[in-house]
């Protein structure tokens, strides 16, 4: 049987506490009674605000859905004021965390080295990272590809041998996040299926797309890229199922 594809999404700063709640008990109940996810096709992950984990996690609890933190520290512990470690992450039963995302590296100053310890540190704890890549201006699919290797190598670069966790790199050109459109098909095709080659020869991983991704682009991605990042259109907790319907309707094609 294939591997799932990896369907998530980051809710970012957007809900309140209650709203996060209530959005995430209606994605569970849908995850529950779906075939694509009863069945295996799907593997849903998502990462809510830090306030949120514990009643989260609760929520999923009797599920196979991954739940993950928008952000750790890139120190184990230690006099880190407000800070949050992977090791409390992954103690509380988070299974992965976002790492890279390009508006921390542009409004947090994130650099390739703090990018670097922090998936380090989601390693060594056993929280699959999922590493935001991404070229910042539009150009050929080539360069994006060389690019988004490069990223994904300086921030694997202190990562111990052999890996804790499974790395899942997301795909996110950004100069596609928040805009009416994702990239073109051809250009998102030929930058993950390069991508995910060189990760089968690098120890492994798992490319999926995110930056304005919707409803109908799975399908036509279908066999370059191994999940979707999902972005505000799953605000709307039954665009999910929507997704999962276009999940199931690929694996029947099949």
């Amino acid at each position: 049987m294939a591997a799932p594809l990896l369907i998530g999404t980051s809710l970012k700063m957007y809900f309140g506490y209650q709203q996060t709640l209530d959005w995430c008990r209606q994605v569970t109940d849908i995850a529950r009674q779906h075939p694509a996810v009863t069945q295996g096709h799907a593997a849903l992950f998502i990462m809510p605000s830090f306030p949120t984990l514990a009643p989260v996690l609760e929520i999923v609890r009797d599920t196979d859905i991954r739940i993950g933190a928008q952000n750790l520290s890139d120190q184990p512990a230690g006099a880190w004021t407000g800070e949050v470690s992977a090791a409390m992450l992954a103690e509380m039963g988070c299974r992965c965390v976002e790492v890279g995302h390009a508006e921390r590296r542009r409004h947090f100053h994130e650099d390739e080295a703090l990018i670097a310890a922090k998936t380090a540190q989601a390693m060594a704890n056993g929280l699959s990272p999922v590493l935001c890549v991404g070229e910042v201006e539009e150009g050929a699919p080539e360069r994006a590809a060389g690019e988004c290797i490069r990223q994904v190598a300086s921030a694997m670069a202190d990562v111990s041998q052999p890996r804790q966790a499974d790395l899942i790199v997301a795909y996110e050109p950004h100069w596609a996040i928040g805009a009416p459109q994702p990239a073109p098909r051809e250009h998102i095709s030929a930058v993950c299926t390069r991508l995910q080659a060189w990760l089968d020869g690098h120890g492994g991983g798992r490319v999926i797309y995110g930056g304005s991704a919707g409803p109908g682009l799975l399908s036509r991605l279908e066999g370059s890229v191994q999940g979707m990042f999902l972005g505000r259109f799953v605000h709307d907790a039954r665009a999910f199922e929507k997704i999962l319907d276009e999940v199931m309707t690929l694996h029947e094609a099949s």
